[in-house]
């Protein structure tokens, strides 16, 4: 049975926070596209066959001790059909549940009997083999589920055969309607579990590599500061003993000295804010890339229309958070089929818009700290002398959501001056 657990990691997978493991779980089963309340609904629909044994119970001429236990055997079976199916196929706990002994004895008592009653009470209750069957497909793994799927859509055509004594007398469209049922459903159930195995591997595999590529960052940042201030810092400190022992002695030499060390000191603080910022200010070209593929990924249709000019490299990354922002918001708090991306030059202006056809409304302005969401980049973009909106705009009877951000386009040397003097 399935026992593998993997170890939730905190990281953040193409800018989408993954703070614990309540919401992270919650992320898994959205991109599986079958809801809680759906995936219950749907294995609480196949609970229908006890109709069969029940009406079989009720219209039967039993005595009373032996219409309480069937009673009580088709109540035994709806709780512990429902209690191991009522996890999620891709959450921790269908895992756990699956591992666990536990289940494995409900599975084999549900299945002992569903075949004791089915010899002694008669063919009604052989279509509890469908819940049965469903149960092996959540909680074996692939090969295991296949032989028991097999072998319970076997069953009901030997349990008839037997009671028959023969294939003469036999229903055959009734019998085949039910083999085929025990079958597509236990076939269904293998195949929802093997996605969510799939699906649980790949953000597995997302947060690590996640990790992994915060972890080489921070090496190489760490390379390039060493690089950059190991020598810088060294001189400066000789130079400041020189003009300690010559502020007396040859104060103009001093002055000389401590010019050098002004100098040294802004160059390095100019080199560590042009690492600093290569570190932290995106491409618009990467971004938009990276914005497709992903709605891509997530089922979303996107338009892309981006203007071909160079922008400064201030502009060039503000839009490009812009795009961030916006397509985030897309996946976390919309339920969009379309996106629409365009970054335009109009009037000494560059314009960047994010639309999407969600249609949930909390796509509004929440941070979880100062610099992140839409309150943090109205920020960035009011810091360059830009205007944003962002709220619900209605297109031809629609609710949109859109981003919008406008930029007066800088000269490079003015984008450059912008950097220096950021904080």
């Amino acid at each position: 049975m399935r026992t593998r657990d993997d170890q939730p990691l905190r990281a953040k997978i193409w800018g989408i926070a993954c703070p614990g493991g309540t919401k992270l779980t919650d992320e898994v089963i959205a991109s599986s596209g079958v809801t809680f309340h759906l995936w219950r609904l749907y294995q609480h629909a196949w609970l229908v066959c006890l109709f069969f044994p029940l009406a079989s119970l009720v219209h039967g001429p039993l005595a009373a001790s032996r219409l309480a236990v069937g009673l009580s055997a088709l109540l035994f079976f709806a709780i512990s059909y429902t209690w191991l199916m009522w996890p999620h196929p891709v959450s921790r706990g269908a895992r756990v549940r699956a591992g666990s002994r536990l289940s494995f004895l409900l599975f084999v008592a549900l299945s002992l009997l569903v075949l004791a009653f089915s010899l002694v009470d008669g063919p009604a209750w052989l279509w509890l083999f469908i819940g049965v069957s469903a149960l092996a497909g959540v909680l074996f793994p692939m090969r295991s589920a296949f032989a028991a799927v097999v072998a319970f859509t076997l069953l009901p055509l030997f349990i008839t055969i037997g009671m028959h004594r023969g294939v003469v007398g036999i229903d055959w469209w009734w019998l085949i309607a039910l083999m085929l049922l025990v079958r597509g459903l236990g076939l269904d159930m293998i195949g929802v579990a093997r996605m969510g195995s799939a699906i649980r591997e790949l953000h597995t595999a997302r947060r690590e590599l996640a990790r992994l590529a915060v972890i080489e960052e921070r090496l190489r940042l760490s390379r390039d500061l060493h690089d950059l201030l190991g020598q810088t810092l060294s001189m400066i400190t000789l130079k400041s003993e020189l003009a300690r022992h010559l502020v007396t002695e040859e104060p103009e030499r001093c002055v000389q000295e401590l010019s050098e060390i002004e100098r040294v000191a802004r160059q390095t603080l100019r080199e560590v804010r042009e690492a600093v910022a290569g570190y932290r200010q995106p491409k618009l070209s990467s971004e938009l890339e990276g914005a497709r593929q992903l709605l891509e990924a997530a089922g979303i249709e996107v338009r892309l229309e981006a203007i071909k000019e160079v922008l400064p490299p201030a502009l060039d990354a503000m839009l490009a958070w812009t795009v961030r922002e916006g397509v985030t918001n897309v996946i976390r708090h919309s339920r969009a089929r379309h996106c629409l991306i365009q970054v335009i030059q109009k009037n000494g202006r560059a314009c960047a818009e994010v639309l999407n056809d969600g249609d949930r409304r909390e796509q509004t302005e929440r941070t979880v700290r100062p610099g992140l969401g839409l309150a943090g980049l109205r920020e960035r973009v009011s810091a360059l002398g830009g205007h944003m909106e962002a709220g619900p705009l209605t297109l031809s009877g629609k609710e949109h959501f859109r981003v919008w951000v406008e930029l007066p386009i800088h000269s490079e040397r003015e984008a450059q001056g912008y950097q220096e003097d950021q904080p």
